[in-house]
């Protein structure tokens, strides 16, 4: 899939992991900003890597769902 990608992209010559892309979206409003943390927790589950998104260890998901910071990374919680 990768290998495809980057045939495809003239700026890479074998792969291509990200997209090359750049569309900032400002947060600007508490509910998208949850929008989007959410997106970011579900990836994991989404990819399949785990069933929950708390499960992923890498991921502040667990922090939010724990309501305590628990994870491996120190994290500022978005209330």
């Amino acid at each position: 899939m990768m290998e495809r990608a980057g045939k495809k992209n003239s700026n890479n010559s074998n792969f291509q992991l990200w997209q090359q892309h750049n569309q900032p979206i400002e947060l600007t409003t508490i509910e998208l900003l949850q929008q989007k943390l959410e997106y970011i927790h579900n990836n994991p589950v989404t990819a399949g890597i785990v069933d929950k998104a708390e499960e992923y260890l890498y991921s502040s998901a667990r922090d939010y769902y724990y309501g305590k910071p628990c994870g491996l990374f120190p994290v500022v919680f978005i209330e």
